[in-house]
């Protein structure tokens, strides 16, 4: 638990903005190509224990996230906002966004199972 706990302070304290993006990216560089908007000042929950197995931390709602781009998001990146991006990975339904509006995410978790 203390490692996964180590990679989770990580995600909390350097995950302050996320994207919603057209493709998963690959780096930091990379979220600037497939970006369709982001909401920063993200505070994401304490660790705990995942839901079967593991440690995770949750990403919270966001309901007023800006959309700077018009195209169909499907992954998210979590990002520090200027230089690294920290995680990302699929969102669990696409939406189509247009630029100028906003966009909302259900609360969701990252987390480190167990191993088996």
């Amino acid at each position: 638990d203390s490692a996964f706990d180590a990679a989770l302070d990580y995600l909390r304290t350097n995950g302050t903005q996320i994207d919603i993006c057209s493709a998963e990216p690959a780096n930091f560089a990379g979220i600037a190509a497939v970006t369709l908007g982001n909401k920063s000042g993200l505070t994401l929950g304490a660790n705990a224990n995942g839901a079967t197995s593991g440690r995770k931390s949750q990403v919270p709602a966001i309901t007023d996230g800006e959309v700077t781009g018009t195209g169909t998001a499907a992954y998210w990146a979590l990002s520090d906002g200027s230089a690294e991006l920290v995680a990302s990975g699929s969102l669990s339904a696409s939406q189509s966004v247009t630029d100028g509006n906003t966009f909302t995410l259900a609360a969701f978790d990252i987390t480190f199972p167990d191993a088996t």
